[in-house]
């Protein structure tokens, strides 16, 4: 990484404009051209430098649901029980973890009634019962690292 895409970090960890051309209004602010933005964001992404770049929702103020899920799966099992619920595109952050419940994983939706679809087909799928942890309150903690 050199100084740009240092900048093109921390620039954008503190928000993103709302009009009608956002890249060219930030590159015109960090001094760059906007192809030269889009390039080095695509580049940054494919490096694996950032992990993701993208609006967060709250799934629940736009009618969905939202909830953190757990799963205890025998380790011989467990490769395919995670092939099985990675391939659901309401799921996100699905991990192996060290405890009695091993699996878990954010389940978003576009409605709540989705959100009990997809876990009745998780369990009728995988075999297993899923743990529903629907969010009950959020804290905002607003985390920047710096590069």
């Amino acid at each position: 990484m050199d100084e740009l895409d240092r900048a093109i970090i921390n620039h954008l960890q503190g928000g993103f404009p709302l009009c009608d051309h956002p890249y060219g209004e930030v590159a015109k602010q960090l001094g760059c051209s906007e192809n030269d933005l889009l390039v080095r964001l695509e580049k940054l992404l494919n490096d694996k430098v950032l992990t993701r770049f993208g609006p967060m929702y709250h799934a629940e103020r736009l009618g969905g649901g939202l909830s953190l899920v757990a799963m205890k799966i025998p380790p011989d099992d467990f490769e395919r029980v995670a092939g099985i619920v990675n391939a659901m595109p309401e799921v996100a952050h699905n991990y192996a973890r060290e405890h009695a419940l091993n699996m878990w994983f954010v389940l978003a939706t576009e409605t709540p009634q989705g959100q009990q679809e997809a876990l009745a087909r998780i369990e009728r799928e995988s075999g297993y019962p899923v743990y529903n942890m629907p969010k009950i309150k959020e804290y905002f903690v607003e985390l920047k690292l710096r590069a």
